[in-house]
């Protein structure tokens, strides 16, 4: 008989049954996996390329959208990369790595996440080649850190500086952000949004935009069209009490973070009354003490009281008999906007309350919207006209997120002009460029590096071939002819035509991209590719099974 193999007694456990005979319990290692080498490796970058192939149609004005049902059924409909990717549910963790790739260009630079998840898989791909001739792979990431340094001194060299006191070419590149997304037919109406939106915000002394002071509400109904930018502070609340006056003009704004009712113990406590005169006291003291937080209130000349805190009918009742208009439970976050717009402060108690803590604001009205009965209010004509809210309206809940999230990155693309206003040219225009630098210097380089360089160059040239191919044209022939007009005309705003205008200069097209989101792209696709290509074992722990 063969002898079967002994089975692994180092984590055995001893235990004993009803009768108190003992017997050994081992562990069973089989679920422990393990991936070694160029076997890894390979595994990885299928991973990343599975990733990627998701994203890629939805690159470029004629990319596609994707439809993401949650496990509770709440539906997401969006082209932008890092939303599809962040509701992926994703069980590997080299695919994991690709999301957070894309989350950082989001954080970072705000828009380009679609880019930057194809080019690493791109550089991936490339990779995969290379290590089949039997070139290591630190050799190959090595050479692809060096071809990033002469891309990113490219695009250096090919990026025009604009101007940001020329709003045109801010509303330009917001435009080319907007392209790609749901709201592209009123591109014009969203990229004036966000334009006016940062300007008014921006400080151009420091290059700074404060996003705390852009708030975005969304509602549903209207069309998307009906979007507004608000000078002021949108609530979505309405005054407390129905027989308010609907508008009040030269507000003057006490902000209150303590609640309209009678002082109570912060310890628990109890009152007993036993009597019908104590009840009576009782009552009178409520009331004189209302009546004493309303004086507080009209001696310091406000004419509006916006409360965190809710307060109860007889409250409502004496702030309308008093002439004051009243908004009540504004979140913590809207009242700190709404102190900033309004230049006042927000105060503790109703002592503290004096006439330099208001807040001013020209007119406060409500809105309504349709047959529904919503009501939301608007604080304009503030003091600090510092402060707005983009205000986005659309059919559906799906499509208003999707403008929010379009907007968003459509400011994104503004502030970073405001930061650095450097621009290259999009529509692959600038990848283009980038490979016909690093396969020239490719020829150049001693030994190894020479292939590396090459496969970066071929990397890079994904990019124009998914757009072209996103849009309908023959991917090949239209990146050859693209390279060489770029050679011939030595020029480096030559990309591909997406939407059939009829030529291929993307300055005369207004495509453009802010240089810093494309360095960064670059920059980061060539580090997770770097760490990617590192990895050569993988040892996944598998639940111990008795």
């Amino acid at each position: 008989m063969a002898a079967q193999g002994m089975p692994d007694l180092s984590n055995a456990i001893v235990a004993q049954d009803e009768m108190g005979r003992p017997f050994i319990i081992v562990r069973d290692q089989g679920k422990k996996q393990r991936k070694h080498g160029i076997e890894a490796t390979k595994s990885h970058i299928l991973a990343a390329r599975s990733v990627a192939s998701i994203v890629k149609t939805s690159l470029g004005p004629r990319g596609l959208d994707k439809i993401l049902i949650s496990q509770d059924g709440d539906i997401t409909i969006t082209n932008d990369g890092a939303t599809i990717l962040t509701q992926m549910d994703l069980d590997n963790q080299i695919a994991k790595l690709l999301v957070e790739l894309s989350r950082s260009q989001d954080d970072e630079i705000g828009d380009g996440t679609t880019g930057v998840v194809v080019l690493a898989s791109a550089l991936l791909d490339q990779a995969l080649e290379l290590i089949e001739k039997g070139i290591h792979p630190i050799k190959i990431a090595n050479g692809f850190d060096e071809a990033c340094k002469i891309a990113i001194d490219q695009l250096d060299k090919v990026a025009d500086v604009v101007p940001i006191e020329d709003e045109s070419y801010l509303l330009k590149a917001a435009k080319t952000s907007l392209g790609s997304k749901i709201v592209s037919k009123s591109h014009d109406h969203f990229s004036q949004m966000a334009v006016d939106a940062v300007m008014a915000v921006a400080d151009l002394e420091r290059k700074d935009v404060d996003f705390e002071l852009i708030k975005i509400e969304k509602k549903v109904g209207g069309s998307i069209e009906d979007s507004l930018l608000i000078k002021g502070v949108l609530l979505d609340k309405d005054f407390s009490h129905p027989q308010m006056p609907k508008q009040v003009k030269d507000c003057k704004i006490a902000i209150l973070t303590c609640p309209f009712e009678p002082p109570k113990p912060k310890t628990k406590h109890k009152l007993d009354i036993s009597t019908v005169e104590e009840f009576k006291l009782l009552q009178e003291y409520e009331t004189k003490k209302f009546q004493e937080m309303i004086d507080l209130v009209k001696q310091s000349e406000a004419n509006v009281v916006a409360c965190q805190w809710g307060f109860d009918d007889e409250a409502n009742h004496l702030l309308l008999s008093n002439g004051l208009n009243a908004i009540r439970w504004i979140g913590g976050s809207e009242l700190e906007l709404l102190a900033i717009a309004t230049n006042g402060r927000i105060v503790p108690r109703f002592e503290d309350l004096s006439p330099e803590k208001l807040g001013s604001a020209g007119i406060v009205r409500e809105l309504e919207f349709g047959t529904t009965r919503d009501r939301m209010l608007v604080i304009e004509d503030c003091s600090n006209s510092k402060a707005v809210t983009c205000f986005i309206r659309g059919s559906n809940e799906m499509i208003t997120a999707e403008g929010v999230r379009a907007l968003h990155d459509s400011l994104c693309v503004v502030r970073n002009l405001i930061r650095d206003n450097r621009v290259v040219y999009g529509g692959g225009a600038a990848e283009l460029t980038c490979s016909l630098a690093v396969s020239e210097a490719a020829d150049k380089q001693k030994g190894i590096d020479q292939y590396a360089f090459r496969a970066f160059a071929s990397a890079l040239d994904t990019i124009p071939m998914t757009l072209a191919e996103n849009s309908g044209l023959d991917p090949i022939e239209t990146l050859s002819h693209l390279k060489s007009k770029q050679v011939n005309e030595n020029s480096s705003r030559l990309g591909v035509d997406c939407l059939g205008k009829g030529t291929n200069d993307m300055k005369e097209l207004f495509v453009i991209d802010p240089y810093i989101g494309k360095r960064q792209q670059l920059l980061l696709a060539t580090q997770l590719t770097r760490m990617i290509l590192k990895i050569n074992d993988v040892i996944i722990s598998g639940k111990d099974e008795y």
